[in-house]
C-alpha cells in the first residue's frame, strides 16, 4: 500500500501532515500491512528530521505560484506549474499511490492535477473556515474533505464532508508538564507570555512585542518565535533597547521551534500571542488562553474569520492587525493574566475546543480507500 501526502512548504501544512502520517504508521503496524509506504510530494521538504522520523519518503515537485493580484511573475508562474504538472504525472505513476491526501496550497496542484488524470483517490483536509482555491477546486473530484472548521462544509459537496478537527502530532499535542521552564531557564513563579510570530515571521507582531518589551520584562518573561527571516534584525533591535538592563535574561528568542521545544513552549507559557492559522489548534489543545492577531489579506479573510470563530468560544480575544498598538497589545496580555477567573475559564474553553481524534479518523479512512483501490 502506498500513501502520498502533498501540500504547501509551511508548517500549517507540513506538520498536519506528518500527523496524519504518525496514524497511518500504527494503523498499518496494527492491520500488519506489507509493502507500506508513505511518500510527501511538495516544493521542499521543510523539515526532513520530522518526515524522516515518520519514514516519509520527500518526493521534490515543481509548482508555481497562483496570484490573485497583478505580477510579472505570474507569467512566469504559470509556464512554471505545466512543467509542474507534467513532471507531477510522471512523479505520481511512478508510485502510483491507492490514495493522495491534500492539505491544499499551489504546491499541491501539480499532484491533484496528476492524481485526477491517473484516476486515483484523494482526500482533502481544510484546516480555514474559507477553503483555498486549490481545496474548493479538488473538492469537486475528492472522495472524501475533512474540515477543521465547520463554517468550511457550506463550500463542498455535503456527502463528502466530515467535521474532524486539526490534525496535531502526537509528540506535541500535550504540553511538557515537568522541566519546561528548566529547559529555557525560565523562573516558576513569574508568568511567562509565548509568542508565536509563525514560520514565515509575522513582523507587525514582532515590531509590537518589540516595543512593549522593556515593560512586559517588568513583569513577566517571553519566549518568542520570530521567524527565520526576522531573527537576526529582532536580535540586534533588543539588543538596542534592553541593553544592560539585567531582566533581558527573561527574554528567550528563537527562529523557529522544533518538535521539542514546541512541546516545552506549550507547557512554560502562560497565555500565547499569535497568528489565527494552524497554530490556532496546537493553542487550543494546551489548553493556554491566547491573543490572536489575525493576517489581515489572507486569502478570503480567512484568519479573521477563524479568529472570531475561536474567540466565540471564549477561549481568546482578538486584534485586528489595524487596531493593534503597543497599548492595546500589553493590555490584553494583562487582563488575561491578572484575572486568574478570566484566564481559567478561557483555558477550559480552550481545551474543550480541541478534538484530539481528527489525525486517526483521517487515517482510517485513507486506509479504507487505498484497500478499496488496491481491488
Amino acid at each position: 500500500m502506498k500513501i502520498l501526502l502533498t501540500g504547501g512548504g509551511t508548517g500549517g501544512h507540513v506538520y498536519p501532515l506528518i500527523a496524519i502520517a504518525e496514524e497511518l504508521n500504527k494503523i498499518a503496524d496494527q492491520e500488519k500491512i506489507i509493502n507500506f509506504k508513505i511518500y510527501y510530494a511538495s516544493d521542499s521538504p521543510y523539515d526532513r528530521e520530522a518526515l524522516d522520523r515518520q519514514f516519509i519518503t520527500f518526493v521534490p515537485i515543481t509548482a508555481g505560484k497562483m496570484r490573485v493580484y497583478f505580477s510579472l511573475k505570474n507569467i512566469w508562474d504559470m509556464f512554471k506549474t505545466g512543467f509542474g504538472v507534467i513532471r507531477a504525472i510522471g512523479t505520481v505513476f511512478s508510485i502510483y499511490p491507492d490514495v493522495v491526501i491534500s492539505k491544499g496550497g499551489y504546491v499541491a496542484f501539480p499532484v491533484l492535477c496528476a492524481a485526477r488524470i491517473l484516476r486515483i483517490p484523494v482526500i482533502i483536509h481544510e484546516s480555514d473556515t474559507v477553503p483555498g482555491r486549490v481545496n474548493l477546486w479538488s473538492g469537486k473530484f475528492a472522495r472524501k474533505i475533512a474540515l477543521s472548521f465547520p463554517e468550511a462544509a457550506s463550500y463542498f459537496d455535503q456527502s463528502k464532508v466530515a467535521i474532524t478537527g486539526q490534525p496535531v502530532r502526537t509528540s506535541i499535542v500535550s504540553a511538557a508538564k515537568e522541566g519546561a521552564n528548566a529547559y529555557f531557564d525560565l523562573t516558576e513563579s513569574v508568568p511567562t507570555i509565548g509568542v508565536f510570530a509563525g514560520s514565515q515571521g509575522a513582523q507587525i507582531i514582532n515590531d509590537a512585542i518589540v516595543r512593549i518589551l522593556p515593560e512586559l520584562l517588568q513583569k513577566y518573561q517571553v519566549i518568542h518565535q520570530t521567524g527565520d527571516k526576522n531573527f537576526e534584525d529582532i536580535k540586534t533591535d533588543v539588543s538596542v533597547i534592553l541593553g544592560d538592563d539585567v531582566r533581558r535574561t527573561r527574554y528567550k528568542p528563537f527562529p523557529f521551534l522544533n518538535e521539542l521545544q514546541t512541546k516545552m513552549f506549550g507547557g512554560a507559557v502562560s497565555i500565547i500571542v499569535g497568528r489565527s492559522g494552524s497554530s490556532l489548534f496546537e493553542i487550543a489543545a494546551w489548553g493556554k488562553p491566547s491573543v490572536l492577531i489575525p493576517y489581515a489579506i489572507a486569502h478570503g479573510d480567512h484568519q479573521r474569520k477563524n479568529a472570531y470563530h475561536y474567540a466565540r468560544t471564549g477561549a481568546c480575544v482578538v486584534i485586528e492587525e489595524a487596531n493593534l498598538t503597543p497599548s492595546v497589545l500589553m493590555n490584553e496580555i494583562e487582563s488575561i493574566v491578572n484575572h486568574p477567573e478570566k484566564y481559567t475559564a478561557m483555558a477550559k474553553h480552550a481545551k474543550d475546543f480541541f478534538k484530539d481524534d481528527a489525525s486517526r479518523e483521517i487515517a482510517i479512512e485513507a486506509v479504507k480507500i487505498a484497500l478499496e483501490h488496491e481491488k
